[in-house]
């Protein structure tokens, strides 16, 4: 988690604190940090505080898909702001983003994108 995001953060949108991602959740913001550590979430600093992108969340839950994406990424040597940078990032081939297209429950062609991505 740096603190330079290289224009990342301004693809991603609408960002939450530890503090309300834990509540989004339904846990505390040391769970939040232990989610991050297992890749089951994102967050860079931002202002000196480490946030997370708020499309990661919803129903009170990560969204299907997310943990397994990050593991593939950070597999193929992705930084955390590249990992944001591709998941925030249009590819018209999906449409959207893929950030996007596993909110919308189309995970499986987001991870073999993500998994293309370590076979180079």
């Amino acid at each position: 988690m740096t603190e330079k995001d290289n224009g990342a953060g301004d693809l991603v949108g609408d960002w939450m604190t530890l503090k309300e991602a834990g509540t989004a959740l339904g846990v505390g913001p040391n769970r939040v940090k232990q989610y991050m550590r297992d890749h089951r979430l994102l967050g860079v600093k931002r202002g000196g505080e480490v946030m997370i992108p708020a499309a990661f969340i919803s129903g009170g839950d990560v969204v299907k898909g997310l943990p397994g994406t990050l593991t593939l990424l950070a597999d193929s040597g992705f930084s955390e702001e590249e990992a944001l940078e591709w998941l925030f990032t249009p590819d018209d081939t999906l449409p959207g983003t893929p950030v996007q297209a596993l909110v919308e429950n189309r995970g499986t062609e987001v991870r073999r994108r993500a998994q293309a991505l370590g076979a180079f």
